[in-house]
């Protein structure tokens, strides 16, 4: 099956996808900072960068999104029809870098949070950051 994109824009569209500061990203840090949480964001001397960092707590918080961490029955998590061994290769990559990267964290004493973006749709958004917010207190 070929690309339903001619090469120049599936290389225009893939360069649009951040790695940071995403929407999900961004909502989940002004709910905490309007919540009184102080925070750093991408502590590079932590292992796997997380997305949220707060010392206070001990706990970090990373910010997946469904497709890119392969949200186990997710609808946001479809493995696309053309290339799909090279999608899934570097999707269980990310899994597995998670998993190193969680129990690392772990293991120098730091709670580890994952919310997936879809936690994070309106429907379920208010529901998460509750959820949140209960496990730092």
């Amino acid at each position: 099956m070929t690309d339903v994109h001619d090469k120049a824009t599936r290389s225009y569209n893939m360069t649009q996808i951040k790695g940071k500061n995403t929407k999900p990203e961004i909502l989940v840090r002004k709910f905490l900072f309007s919540n009184g949480f102080r925070y750093r964001i991408h502590d590079k001397r932590l292992p796997g960068k997380p997305d949220i960092v707060l010392p206070k707590y001990k706990t970090v918080i990373f910010i997946n999104g469904c497709f890119w961490h392969g949200h186990e029955g997710c609808k946001y998590f479809v493995v696309p029809k053309t290339k799909s061994d090279w999608w899934l290769e570097k999707i269980n990559k990310n899994k597995n870098n998670d998993q190193k990267n969680f129990h690392n964290l772990s293991s120098i004493g730091w709670n580890v949070l994952c919310i997936y973006e879809c936690q994070l749709k309106k429907e379920a958004k208010e529901k998460t950051l509750n959820e949140l917010i209960a496990n730092l207190h």
